[in-house]
């Protein structure tokens, strides 16, 4: 009990620092955010039922079996029970098989890409809602949210209406992030030339953290930002804040934008150039580079040419190259070179 006296003062402490603890991600405002701390719960108790037993009779019999217990039976030829060995074995077949189970249905009813089917636990998604988009792009080192819809965009601020669903598109700049609103949903990858999608609803309004959750360079520990849960209308007024506050957003201003920088001030921008998250996302910002959903056309059809012809000799095909039965124009890596394309203009009949 001596022992004891010294721990006994550092529990006002350790309650005192514990009150500041942020367990967001067990008490979150968002459904899908709800039911991943659910399924933690859940998950957890199965696994005690399991591991409290067996840490109990680890006590258990250390002090029965202890050197002064005379009392206690010592069977050195014991070898078998069956009764044990169902206990033993059966326990942890049954509680792995539930959480099979349970791992199973939480994976498909919490796929990210898979679109929302109800609101909360309590009301189910009405058919004539219509999701909110947004398009994230992850840069060095801020966010930039695209509202293709309402024709605006912002760094470093997010704002969604409460109760309608949001349909996230992801992407990054140059390396890998993490997506994170820890009341909203669980974290999703952002890759430069990939796109991944979270689909998820905010229930109550209020302010929540957004952050990256994937270490990204020097910058990452400043690369935060503000996730409003707003009712309809203050979500409309959000939206002409951003309208009127804001500048434009073309390709050039992008390209100053994906410059790293850190810890930026929130920016708001009131127009978007017309297909700028693709464009980000297939890595053609600056017109004078042939987008990668255009190179894998390509690379489908066969390659930059698709008109098979023989040429006696390889060398007389100058500026083309053999695949297989065809050439193909090498240098063809611009958009000015589309018109080569087909092939048309390689030479042929040599």
């Amino acid at each position: 009990m001596t022992l004891l006296k010294p721990l006994r003062g550092l529990l006002p402490l350790a309650a005192v620092l514990l009150t500041g603890c942020n367990t967001v991600v067990m008490n979150p405002s968002g459904d899908i955010a709800s039911q991943q701390a659910h399924l933690i719960v859940v998950s957890t108790l199965l696994m005690l039922l399991i591991i409290v037993p067996v840490i109990v009779l680890t006590l258990v019999f250390a002090w029965r079996y202890r050197q002064s217990n005379k009392a206690a039976a010592y069977e050195p030829d014991w070898d078998h029970s069956t009764q044990l060995e169902l206990v033993i074995w059966g326990a942890p077949l049954l509680i792995i098989i539930a959480l099979g189970l349970l791992t199973w249905i939480s994976t498909h009813t919490l796929d990210p890409y898979r679109p929302l089917h109800r609101l909360d636990a309590q009301h189910e998604m009405p058919s004539d809602i219509k999701p909110l988009t947004v398009e994230v792009v992850a840069l060095d080192w801020k966010w930039l949210f695209i509202y293709p819809e309402q024709g605006i965009a912002t760094v470093n601020e997010l704002a969604a209406p409460v109760d309608v669903p949001i349909q996230f598109k992801i992407t990054a700049s140059t390396v890998m992030n993490s997506f994170y609103i820890p009341a909203l949903a669980g974290q999703i990858y952002a890759m430069p030339g990939m796109q991944t999608q979270l689909h998820a609803v905010i229930n109550q309004a209020g302010e929540f953290e957004g952050f990256s959750a994937n270490y990204s360079g020097a910058g990452f520990s400043g690369m935060r930002f503000k996730f409003h849960g707003l009712s309809g209308a203050d979500f409309e007024k959000w939206v002409q804040t951003n309208k009127s506050a804001g500048s434009t957003l073309g390709r050039a201003e992008y390209l100053k934008l994906e410059q790293p920088s850190e810890r930026d001030p929130v920016q708001r921008f009131a127009s978007v150039a017309p297909d700028l998250y693709n464009a980000i996302l297939n890595r053609c910002v600056d017109s004078s580079k042939m987008c990668m959903n255009e190179m894998m056309a390509i690379d489908a059809a066969g390659g930059m040419g698709t008109n098979n012809f023989s040429v006696a000799t390889r060398g007389e095909a100058q500026g083309w190259k053999q695949r297989g039965a065809r050439y193909v124009k090498a240098e063809l890596c611009t958009p000015n070179d589309r018109s080569n394309l087909d092939g048309a203009n390689a030479p042929t009949g040599l």
